[in-house]
């Protein structure tokens, strides 16, 4: 399966157009961003889970991203509300699952093998956040290939002022304005190697996931 697959493009998906599709366990769904492969693939989502719906024991050769959007996800090393930032490293593996319910931000399979430390951060904390320049900012992971963060800035302000490798944006809170269109809570970007100039936060500002590095399917 092959599902925004050219990285080539810019690509943006807003809530509307979301379309859920079951996965394999009963009361999980997800939204498809992008996908290369099909069950066990390198995918990009949006996961919801309905309460007191699980998956069993897995392992992810290649590592899982965890950002938790509302709710509160679960497995054997903890309860993570909204805001937590989970990276399980390549060859990992947990019993997921929500008490509750939950709606999670999920990257798997796109991590560098030499990964080996689990990262978990609860991006609500005040003392987890910097300011650097014109913009807060909330340090998630960095390594040789790829940076992961949130970022908190004002209206009207450019996101980015230089060059970039290649970028991934989700908004969390806010609004992005794209090439004239508004992109609220809950837009994806992923934007090839290039300039974006015009890319700036909305009226009211912005809060936004964004990973920056290089694309493609070996990402």
């Amino acid at each position: 399966m092959l599902v925004n697959a050219d990285f080539s493009r810019v690509v943006v998906i807003v809530p509307h157009q979301y379309a859920w599709v079951p996965s394999p366990q009963p009361g999980v769904t997800r939204v498809m961003l992008d996908r290369i492969g099909a069950e066990q693939a390198r995918a990009t989502s949006i996961v919801r889970y309905a309460p007191g719906s699980r998956f069993p024991r897995h392992a992810h050769p290649d590592g899982e991203e965890i950002l938790v959007l509302s709710g509160t996800f679960s497995d054997e090393h903890g309860d993570f509300p909204e805001g937590w930032y989970l990276r399980n490293p390549p060859d990992s593996a947990h019993r997921p699952s929500s008490r509750d319910g939950a709606l999670i931000f999920v990257k798997l399979r796109q991590m560098a093998p030499g990964e080996t430390a689990p990262v978990r951060i609860d991006t609500r904390d005040r003392a987890a956040w910097q300011q650097r320049g014109d913009r807060a900012v909330c340090p998630l992971f960095a390594g040789e290939r790829e940076q992961v963060c949130l970022q908190r800035v004002a209206p009207h302000t450019a996101i980015f002022p230089d060059t970039v490798d290649s970028a991934e944006l989700l908004v969390l809170e806010g609004e992005l304005v794209v090439e004239g269109q508004a992109c609220a809570r809950g837009a994806w970007i992923r934007l090839p190697a290039g300039r974006y100039p015009a890319l700036a936060a909305g009226r009211e500002g912005a809060t936004f996931y964004l990973k920056t590095g290089r694309s493609g399917s070996s990402v």
